[in-house]
């Protein structure tokens, strides 16, 4: 007998291997950890803000807006582009490409000598997360059935949430170590590890032939730009200083003109005709709001539990939980209320605990237990558990498959467009009110706008008012983003109402 005889029969050459089956569970668990990483920098960085102002880059108030919202600009902006060359170039290959940017972002952020290279690394970050996102969304429905779309969209928009409370506890956990700088060396093994997943198991998706909206996208990042200068240098400089007005002027002409562009495209990073369709424009101006009042919850929230209360930064960082717990386990019922109630009620529900929850927040102080200020946050946490499901879904029914991953870009943009103005309307009306509330002889020595410079230039003794100022500015804050919520809400709302009244 021959010994080739003993061996197993070789298929032939010219037949091909079956696809090796991709692990569904895998894959979900990897693409909601690449969500969670990059919506939870958006929070973790608010942890750090009390350390960065106390650091030798000695950052100013409008500074440290500006050093947590370069990265959210970057991702509000070129999250639609990052989408749409997922759809052109292959929407694995975009979603690794976006995780090593990340990593070298973050590497570039934890090594900066001043805030110049500070903000390019965080600008590099955000561009890194903007071509994560949308791609995420993409590769997952590419790999489910039909059936489970709707659980698996409800799933990944859950993630956006919970991404920023496990910023918040995971940034807390990470920055107990005394420097900010651990906050974006522990971002890099992170994204290594997950870029070298997503290459294992995430499925190579079909392309479509969608040309990138270059001059469409300038425009936008411009716009976004010009119009935080604006909001955020007001305090600094002066209302009716040239750099703001010239910020306000310049991004209405911005805006203007990207919409004409856009008109005009063949292939538009965003047409705007797409927000004839009500229920995409209500969801998109719903989506905006609910992470206008989260975001700004965030950026203030991580300041007033170490000032006000006191708390280390592992306690300030796990202090943000009672609001996941109805994100946790409330948002997989949204549908089925929604279903119950209607979309209407469900929605003007989600504002209602959204809006409430936040003025009820800013009546608490430092003097008030933790207790009264957790039950507030759990209303909060209610309110945005039923909005995220209900406006996702909205907006991505709204677009055909073949863009699947645009209709992802338009829910991250309208998400973090939505942080992006939520810290910068905080953080001007905090400055503002606080500088306003310091007592006259700490506000002479050298015109502090935060804590830490105030603390710096006023007797230990007198640490109290400085506190106190910060309260009052974070109160006021507060009061200010739930009233903005709520009257969004209502045109969200009654815009619904309205449109189905007329006739299609």
């Amino acid at each position: 007998m021959r010994f080739n005889a003993l061996l197993p029969a070789r298929a032939p050459a010219s037949v091909p291997r079956p696809p090796r089956p991709v692990p569904r569970r895998g894959l979900t668990a990897v693409v909601c950890a690449c969500v969670v990483l990059v919506v939870g920098m958006v929070a973790a960085i608010n942890l750090a803000v009390p350390l960065l102002a106390a650091s030798a880059l000695h950052p100013s108030a409008p500074v440290l807006v500006w050093i947590v919202d370069i990265y959210v600009i970057f991702f509000a902006c070129l999250v639609i582009p990052g989408g749409a060359a997922g759809d052109r170039l292959g929407r694995k290959g975009v979603l690794l490409s976006g995780l090593l940017l990340f990593a070298a972002g973050a590497l570039l952020s934890a090594a900066a000598p001043d805030v110049p290279v500070l903000l390019a690394g965080r600008a590099l970050t955000g561009v890194g997360a903007a071509a994560v996102l949308p791609n995420t969304l993409a590769v997952l429905l590419h790999a489910v059935p039909a059936e489970r779309r709707g659980t698996t969209i409800a799933t990944w928009a859950s993630m956006t949430g919970i991404g920023g409370v496990v910023g918040n506890v995971g940034g807390g956990a990470v920055l107990s170590g005394g420097s900010w700088r651990w906050l974006f060396v522990a971002a890099v093994p992170v994204c290594l590890v997950l870029a070298a997943l997503v290459a294992r198991i995430a499925p190579v998706t079909p392309r479509h032939d969608r040309r990138l909206d270059l001059p469409g996208t300038v425009l936008l990042v411009a716009a976004s730009v010009a119009l935080l200068i604006g909001i955020v240098q007001g305090p600094e400089t002066g209302w009716g200083s040239p750099l703001v007005v010239g910020g306000f002027a310049g991004s209405a002409v911005l805006f203007a003109a990207w919409t004409l562009v856009e008109l005009k495209a063949a292939h538009p990073l965003l047409d705007p005709r797409l927000f004839r369709l009500p229920g995409l424009r209500g969801a998109c101006l719903g989506m905006t709001a609910i992470f206008f009042g989260m975001f700004a919850l965030f950026y203030v929230n991580a300041s007033f539990l170490q000032y006000g209360k006191g708390f280390g930064v592992v306690v300030t960082g796990l202090g943000i939980i009672p609001l996941t717990l109805p994100l946790m386990f409330g948002a997989r019922y949204a549908g089925k209320l929604s279903a119950r109630i209607g979309l209407d009620t469900t929605t003007a529900l989600a504002f209602a605990c959204t809006g409430c929850g936040l003025l009820g927040l800013s009546l608490t102080g430092s003097g008030t237990p933790y207790t009264g200020y957790a039950a507030w946050l759990m209303v909060t946490g209610a309110g945005v558990a039923l909005a995220l499901p209900t406006l996702s879904g909205a907006i991505a029914g709204s677009l055909p498959p073949a863009q699947a991953g645009v209709g992802a870009g338009l829910q991250a943009t309208t998400r973090e467009f939505g942080s992006a103005l939520g810290v910068a309307v905080i953080g001007t009306v905090l400055t503002s009110r606080f500088a306003a509330a310091l007592p006259s002889d700490i506000r002479a020595a050298g015109d502090p706008h935060t804590v830490a410079q105030a603390l710096a230039a006023a007797p230990a003794a007198r640490a109290p008012e400085v506190v106190a100022a910060f309260v009052s500015g974070a109160q006021s804050g507060l009061r200010v983003i739930g009233a903005a919520v709520l009257v969004l809400g209502v045109l969200v709302v009654g815009q619904s109402l309205l449109s189905r009244r007329r006739p299609a």
